[in-house]
């Protein structure tokens, strides 16, 4: 039997990038997909490309700042299979800027996608698990989200914040038999900071090295979907920059001389 054979998982940022890994992944393991992100257009593809009969995908578009309509876009995925067994939230954006120069809007903007939106559809979710006494929410957090790097003060912030909330929410909800599950990638070979918002709130428009050399989505996406099953509390996955996690817990001032070199000269 597949991991996720007669499972409902809403995976929102699906339309590219790990989002999109994840879907193949799940699909593969047996998953009936609700499939969410801004671009429809672009969740039919990734929905063709799964491979599952049409009736076992839902494609149900959302902009995850929208946060008036969240409670509606739930009601729409748990009334259309009946059901949500996972809910990964998995859309956000990255930053590059630094601190001086970022206007105020741009933490704003970051906060809304990266936190505040993160919560409103886990909050609009969270009554039906309880009601079905089961179920697992994943969320895509960072390896910046244990560590803060230069470049990135309002990414980092948004990361941290949300270790604290679902690290909080574990603890509440354990006795409903719902887990939670702390996805932290490091470097993924994604756009997402192509796609990563600058200091005045336009679009960086250019690739890392660093991301370019990353862990391709395919392999990120299969450690996430194993974590998953496993109900882990935390993962961490990428390259070296993984170990950083580790000097900030036991060698914090080495990590901050590293971090330093970092900074753009």
């Amino acid at each position: 039997m597949k991991k996720f054979e007669n499972k409902v998982v809403w995976i929102t940022g699906a339309s590219s990038g790990i989002g999109e890994a994840t879907a193949y992944q799940f699909a593969k393991e047996g998953a009936t997909l609700i499939l969410s992100a801004r671009r429809e257009d672009e969740l039919l593809r990734v929905k063709q490309n799964t491979g599952l009969p049409s009736h076992q995908v839902f494609i149900l578009p959302i902009d995850i700042e929208n946060i008036e309509k969240i409670s509606e876009k739930a009601k729409q995925a748990i009334e259309h299979f009946g059901k949500i067994d996972v809910l990964f939230n998995n859309a956000g954006i990255s930053q590059r800027g630094s601190v001086l120069d970022t206007d105020i809007s741009v933490y704003q903007k970051i906060f809304n996608l990266n936190f505040f939106g993160v919560i409103a559809l886990t909050k609009a979710v969270l009554p039906f698990m309880k009601q079905q006494k089961s179920g697992q929410i994943a969320v895509t957090s960072s390896v910046s989200g244990k560590l803060a790097t230069p470049m990135r003060s309002g990414y980092c912030a948004s990361k941290h914040a949300l270790h604290g909330f679902f690290d909080a929410l574990r603890s509440e909800i354990y006795q409903d038999n719902i887990s939670v599950t702390l996805i932290c990638p490091g470097y993924i070979h994604t756009n997402i900071s192509y796609n990563a918002v600058a200091a005045d709130g336009s679009k960086f428009g250019k690739m890392d090295e660093n991301q370019a050399n990353g862990m391709s989505p395919e392999e990120c996406a299969s450690r996430i979907v194993e974590a998953i099953y496993k109900k882990r509390d935390e993962v961490y996955m990428g390259g070296k920059e993984v170990l950083g996690v580790y000097l900030k817990r036991f060698f914090p001032r080495i990590l901050s001389k590293l971090l330093r070199g970092q900074m753009p000269r």
